[in-house]
């Protein structure tokens, strides 16, 4: 039987029978579609696919600590942008 190696929130990879359903980019921590335009560009120029990380659902990408793509989940991304934004910096200065 074929196995997928997908990550776990807490970005551990675990042997899945089950493709995952979103791929990301572990250095940019960006997830998206696997039908994603830019994702396959980048696959198809040489690039991407050494950092490439499979999940076996979006909650899963978020609580691994992955942002959506703004190109294939647009709208997810925008309204993560506004939750950034809404946030409290992290270390605000003295």
């Amino acid at each position: 039987m074929k196995t997928y190696t997908l990550l776990d929130h807490d970005r551990r990879p675990f042997q899945s029978p089950v493709p995952g359903t979103f791929g990301g980019h572990r250095r940019g921590k960006i997830y998206g579609r696997l039908d994603c335009p830019t994702a396959l560009r980048s696959i198809a120029n040489g690039q991407y696919v050494q950092h490439r990380v499979f999940f076996a659902d979006e909650d899963v990408a978020i609580a691994a600590g992955y942002r959506p793509c703004g190109h294939c989940l647009r709208s997810r991304y925008r309204q993560w942008m506004a939750d950034e934004e809404a946030r409290p910096a992290a270390n605000p200065e003295p």
